[in-house]
């Protein structure tokens, strides 16, 4: 049985014993790929450098939207590295709005673009904003491989999502007691259009909640998505990697990816 985690930072200093240890520990837990997300240019290369020493570590390059104000030419020159496999993560969030709502979409209206231009999915971050990300997507173009991470919409985004082509990743929050939204929305997406992650070092599942989170919980989400769907975790967890695989091409699919 093979795992995948679609987005974590385990290069992030905050991961439980270290970024190789952590890695090491997720190989342990099954987990045979994992995407670690950058969120400026600093992050970025912290990814990046981590997948260049961990065969099954693959990195993106992106700007958060808290991180907006910097502008995208701040990473602009990192896309061309062969273990960046994405654009991201970009998007909205008017939950902090650490930069202006102006900026967000102006940062993420570049990414989508840069997603067309090179050809490389694209990783979305949207939180309290889903009028506006659904527009700028509207208005740039929807790349042709599109992740919604740590999905936190109900039912009627899930169909918009789903309508678009996009693959759609749920997090630890699913397993959250108080996160029944989240729950039917992961009821209501295809099995060939889901994902699952950590979001790591944040968002831990239960029974982990709380603590400071890594990849190799993602098993944790998976099981728990597994009996939601009432299908076997072997399945999901089969089925996600191979979605995975698909929503990321420049990974492929075999043991040895470096």
């Amino acid at each position: 049985m093979r795992l995948f985690d679609s987005h974590c930072h385990v290069h992030d200093d905050r991961m439980p014993g270290g970024t190789d240890a952590a890695v090491a520990v997720a190989r342990d837990a099954g987990v045979a790929t994992m995407i670690t997300v950058g969120c400026d240019r600093a992050t970025s290369l912290a990814a990046i450098a981590a997948a260049e020493r961990h065969g099954d570590v693959w990195a993106t390059v992106g700007l958060h939207p808290h991180e907006a104000v910097h502008g995208v030419d701040t990473i602009r020159d990192l896309f061309g590295h062969p273990r960046v496999v994405a654009v991201g993560e970009a998007g909205f969030d008017f939950y902090y709005e650490h930069s202006p709502r102006q900026e967000q979409a102006e940062a993420f209206a570049s990414q989508i673009q840069l997603a067309h231009e090179l050809d490389l999915p694209l990783v979305i971050h949207t939180r309290d904003a889903w009028a506006e990300t659904f527009d700028v997507l509207g208005g740039e173009g929807v790349p042709e491989r599109t992740v919604f991470h740590c999905f936190t919409g109900g039912e009627r985004e899930t169909r918009r999502c789903l309508d678009l082509g996009a693959w759609v990743s749920f997090s630890g929050i699913v397993t959250f007691t108080s996160a029944t939204d989240v729950q039917a929305a992961a009821r209501l997406v295809p099995l060939d259009r889901l994902l699952i992650e950590t979001d790591a070092p944040y968002l831990a599942p239960v029974p982990h909640r709380g603590k400071p989170n890594q990849p190799a919980w993602v098993g944790c989400t998976a099981q728990f998505l597994a009996d939601l769907r009432d299908v076997s975790l072997a399945e999901l967890a089969e089925s996600t990697f191979a979605n995975g695989v698909d929503a990321f091409p420049a990974i492929g699919s075999g043991p040895d990816r470096q």
